[in-house]
C-alpha cells in the first residue's frame, strides 16, 4: 500500500507512517490528559516549578537585553494560543492569507516545520514533503498558494519570505518555542 500525504500528495515511507502513528497516539493521550480535570501525576509536579523558573529566567533575559528580539521591516501577525491540540490555528492561517490577499497584501507564512526533518530555513515548494518540512506547512502551501518558509530559526525563515517579496508575515503556531 502506498501512503500519500493528503496535503501535497507526496509518498510517505512506511517508517515515517509508523512514527507518525505512534506520535499521533501519544499526542492524543496527552491532549486528553491536558483537557481532563485530573491532577498531574505527582512525579511531574516538580517539573512545573522547573518550567516556571526557566520561563521566568528567559523573560528576564529578554527584558535586560541579554537575549535579543528580531525586528522585521514588515508586519508580523502571530497565529497561536497557549492551548494544545487541534484548535484550528492552521485553518485560521489559511483563511487569513486569503483575507489579506483580498485586502491587497502579499502575505507569506513562517512555521517551525514541526514534524519535518529539515533544520535549516527553507522555502516550501511543490517538491517539499511532510517528512521534510512538516505536514502543516505543506497543507498551507497547497491550499493557500502563499509562500511558506520553515525552519527552527524562524527569523531566518522569515527573511527568506522577505526575499520572496512578501509584505506581511503570518507566524503559524507562532507561540510555540
Amino acid at each position: 500500500i502506498t501512503r500519500r500525504c493528503i496535503a501535497c500528495n507526496s509518498t510517505i515511507s512506511r517508517r515515517d507512517h509508523v512514527m507518525s502513528t505512534r506520535t499521533s497516539r501519544l499526542a492524543e493521550a496527552l491532549v486528553r490528559r491536558w483537557y481532563s480535570d485530573m491532577e498531574p501525576p505527582l512525579l511531574l509536579r516538580p517539573l512545573e516549578f522547573l518550567y516556571w523558573l526557566i520561563v521566568g529566567l528567559r523573560r528576564a533575559m529578554y527584558r535586560r537585553g541579554w537575549l535579543a528580539s528580531e525586528h522585521l521591516p514588515v508586519p508580523v501577525l502571530v497565529v497561536g494560543n497557549i492551548s494544545i491540540g487541534g484548535t484550528g490555528k492552521t485553518p485560521l492561517t489559511i483563511a487569513l492569507v486569503d483575507y489579506l490577499r483580498e485586502q491587497g497584501w502579499q502575505p507569506g507564512v513562517v512555521s517551525r516545520g514541526h514534524g519535518g526533518s529539515n533544520r535549516a530555513p527553507r522555502l516550501v515548494d511543490g517538491d517539499s514533503t511532510p517528512a521534510q518540512v512538516g505536514d502543516e506547512p505543506c497543507l498551507i502551501h497547497a491550499q493557500a498558494g502563499a509562500p511558506v518558509a520553515v525552519g527552527r530559526d524562524r527569523p531566518a525563515a522569515a527573511r527568506l519570505l522577505l526575499e520572496a517579496g512578501v509584505d506581511m508575515i503570518l507566524a503559524d503556531d507562532g507561540l510555540q518555542h
